[in-house]
């Protein structure tokens, strides 16, 4: 019996260890981060910066792009357009950019294929990339989809249009690949230029082979089956569920098998028609939060089983983002409207906490970041605005840059990097852990 107690001691240890090193290492392997939430475990971090002032280094772009920085130690990947900064021009090439993050350079560039166009405010490198740490995988809004070693060698490829059929969003696809363990998992929900279904892929990272295809039935007409969301990853007791909203509902799916567990409908009561959803759920402590075009944003307990529209709702509210994905820290939901109104609410009971704040006018697309007791709200003009985390609200800082910007930030090592139009910005000093 000692023996498995020790055994069980020492497994435990070094679980928590494993953990602590993850943690403590502060990379930004994805969309949302290191704990896919939009929050960083950095301390010290940058709070006041411009164009020059507390710049380490910026390298110049040759477009804007949706996709966050993604970083790994001392490399730095960006998904990135070939095409020149108006927004109006139609563009040709997409490519993968590794860079040295000392010194801001560009190490290699791969191409990921033609065919780029801007649909509305995005080109075709809108998704993320995401990493592991020894490899890269990237997805393009045309559908490709390939994995390099950090030296820019291919390791696989494969064109989810050409195996699946094109893809019927309205404004072009745009989801980030959610990376856990060994595979990746991409939404695509579409219909409002194809009758086919929508689904969901689990994809092997080693093989880029398909482990499973799930379809995800909806109702929605018109755009409304449309969502640019990447899934959330949900613990739920011992198990492990994929969230996905879009389509009217939000739905919960079993990781090993793609199955639909739970559904939840509420995102669209009036059944309109032009309800695509684009900021994506967020999970913390037992709840999820969904949000669609502006209203609702609805929270549900987790734990359910088949319809649990009645059952599973904890709070609704009226007026939430279009575009940003909020925050949570545990206790209260920050969340940044398209339109600038900036709301904190109780987690558990959806109460807001102080009364609706106005941060400078612009409209906000990026989603905001949690890190050092701060939240970091970056509208399309990029202008960060720093906002004191917790019950009261306070202004400490507003950073201008000046430029467009449609990238949510991403944080490592005591550094702030924001990606716009022109420039990638590395903000503060490094701090290696």
């Amino acid at each position: 019996m000692r023996r498995r107690l020790t055994l069980a001691l020492i497994i435990t240890i070094l679980s928590l260890v494993t953990a602590i090193s993850i943690v403590s290492a502060e990379n930004w392997p994805q969309w949302r981060g290191p704990m896919l939430n939009g929050i960083s475990n950095e301390k010290n971090l940058p709070v006041k910066w411009s164009t020059e002032e507390n710049i380490t280094w910026k390298l110049e772009l040759p477009a804007w792009s949706g996709a966050t920085p993604i970083i790994w130690g001392n490399y730095i990947f960006l998904n990135m357009s070939e095409g020149g900064v108006t927004r109006k021009s139609v563009v040709g090439n997409l490519l993968l950019w590794c860079l040295d993050r000392t010194k801001g350079e560009v190490l290699w560039k791969k191409p990921l294929g033609s065919g780029d166009v801007v649909l509305r405010k995005q080109n075709m490198s809108s998704p993320s990339p995401v990493t592991d740490g020894r490899n890269v995988w990237v997805l393009t809004g045309t559908g490709v989809l390939k994995c390099f070693d950090f030296k820019g060698n291919e390791i696989w490829a494969r064109e989810i249009q050409k195996d699946y059929g094109r893809f019927g969003l309205n404004w072009g696809f745009a989801s980030s690949p959610l990376l856990y363990e060994d595979s990746l998992y991409i939404p695509v929900l579409h219909g409002m230029k194809t009758d086919d279904p929508s689904y969901i892929l689990r994809i092997n990272k080693a093989t880029g082979k398909t482990v499973w295809r799930s379809e995800r039935p909806t109702q929605a007409i018109q755009e409304s089956p449309d969502a640019y969301i990447t899934p959330a990853l949900l613990k739920n007791g011992g198990t492990l569920e994929l969230i996905i909203s879009g389509g009217d509902c939000v739905t919960g799916h079993d990781l090993a098998t793609g199955k639909e567990l739970w559904r939840a409908y509420g995102l669209n009561p009036d059944n309109n028609g032009a309800y695509r959803i684009v900021n994506s759920p967020v999970v913390a402590d037992g709840m999820i939060y969904a949000g669609s075009k502006y209203r609702p944003y609805l929270a549900l307990r987790a734990g359910g089983r088949g319809d649990v529209t009645d059952t599973h709702r904890a709070w609704v509210i009226e007026n939430g983002p279009d575009v940003p994905t909020p925050v949570i820290d545990g206790k209260y939901l920050y969340m940044v409207r398209d339109n600038g109104v900036f709301m904190c609410l109780d987690s558990k009971t959806g109460k807001e906490i102080y009364a609706q704040q106005r941060l400078k006018p612009g409209i906000y697309s990026p989603s905001p970041v949690l890190a050092d007791g701060k939240i970091y709200a970056t509208n399309e003009e990029g202008l960060t605005t720093v906002i004191k985390a917790g019950p009261q609200f306070e202004i400490l800082s507003e950073n201008a840059l000046n430029d467009y910007c449609l990238s949510s930030p991403a944080i490592s090592e005591g550094q702030i990097f924001i990606r716009t139009a022109g420039h990638l910005y590395c903000i503060g000093k490094r701090v290696s852990k």
